[in-house]
């Protein structure tokens, strides 16, 4: 049987456990979050501008990637780019391999050129891979709402303006 100190110091312990897990702060919607607005209402948001290049292609400061095989932004303005189809793609026109380099854009790396369910290297860009704005989005001049203090590793120099993607897969895991 438990002494009756023992049932007295148990006691007081959850007293203040109860008492600390009563006595919590409570805050308004609008100290909630990073948009400071009611959340139930989107009546008073209004989002940023955002600051897109202007620049044409082939004239803009190209941003360093996130991480290594990150997809690279874009950097130049896409007015007009954008609505892709298979038949119709604005961007191969500058970022195909073989023009790429002539134009001095960012070719096109070789894991868009390779068949991920067949394990085969294609000929042409895979018919997955023709939708460029899935994964990359072009670049904006504005701050962040939130420091970010992530630093990116490479293992390579070349990690931080190229792709070795399919190089990384073909890898496997080590």
């Amino acid at each position: 049987m438990m002494s009756r100190k023992t049932l007295i110091l148990a006691s007081l312990l959850g007293i203040l456990v109860a008492s600390g897990c009563a006595v919590s702060q409570s805050y308004k919607e609008e100290e909630l979050g990073l948009r400071k607005v009611d959340l139930y209402s989107e009546k008073t948001v209004v989002a940023e501008s955002t600051a897109y290049s202007s620049v044409a292609a082939g004239e803009s400061k190209v941003f360093e990637r996130s991480f290594e095989n990150a997809p690279p932004m874009i950097p130049h303005d896409v007015e007009g780019m954008l609505d892709m189809t298979k038949e119709s793609n604005a961007c191969t026109g500058c970022h195909l391999p073989e023009v790429a380099e002539a134009v001095n854009a960012t070719p096109i790396p070789k894991s868009h050129f390779f068949d991920m369910r067949t394990q085969k290297v294609l000929t042409e860009m895979s018919q997955a891979r023709y939708n460029c704005n899935a994964c990359h989005a072009p670049q904006s001049n504005n701050q962040p709402l939130v420091k970010n203090e992530f630093e990116p590793e490479y293992r390579s120099k070349e990690g931080v303006a190229r792709s070795n993607l399919l190089d990384t897969l073909n890898e496997g895991v080590k």
